[in-house]
């Protein structure tokens, strides 16, 4: 597989590479929503599990650690490939999703209120 980069590599590429795995491994099986939905709050932990107890400070150390980066971007990977997985199954489009959310996002947050404040929209 060649190597891939953020800023060369699409969306629909990493789809059609993790479909091509699942496939060769007939794991579509067991690829519901429910399952993916579970395991990418799983491996969601376990990349928090890196962070815990640590202050903002603590946690912006640890995430550039040399010791510790390889593992970190592991369960980064874990995250990523189940969210795409959950795409792939539910035919949901990612990049569509995302653009919605922003959008929506824009509008509960708009800068002039939120820039500098970590309030939820309804408290701005």
């Amino acid at each position: 597989m060649a190597a891939l980069a953020d800023s060369t590599t699409t969306i629909a590429e990493l789809r059609t590479r993790l479909q091509a795995f699942v496939r060769e491994r007939d794991w579509e099986q067991f690829h519901s929503p429910k399952n993916l939905s579970m395991a990418l709050a799983a491996e969601a932990g376990e990349l928090m599990e890196h962070f815990l107890w640590s202050t903002p400070a603590q946690s912006s150390a640890i995430a550039i650690d040399p010791n510790k980066r390889g593992q970190i971007a592991d369960e980064l990977a874990d995250v990523v490939i189940y969210a795409l997985e959950f795409a792939n199954i539910t035919g949901l489009d990612v990049s569509a999703a995302i653009e919605a959310k922003m959008a929506a996002n824009a509008k509960k947050y708009p800068v002039e209120k939120a820039r500098g404040r970590s309030e939820k929209y309804n408290e701005l």
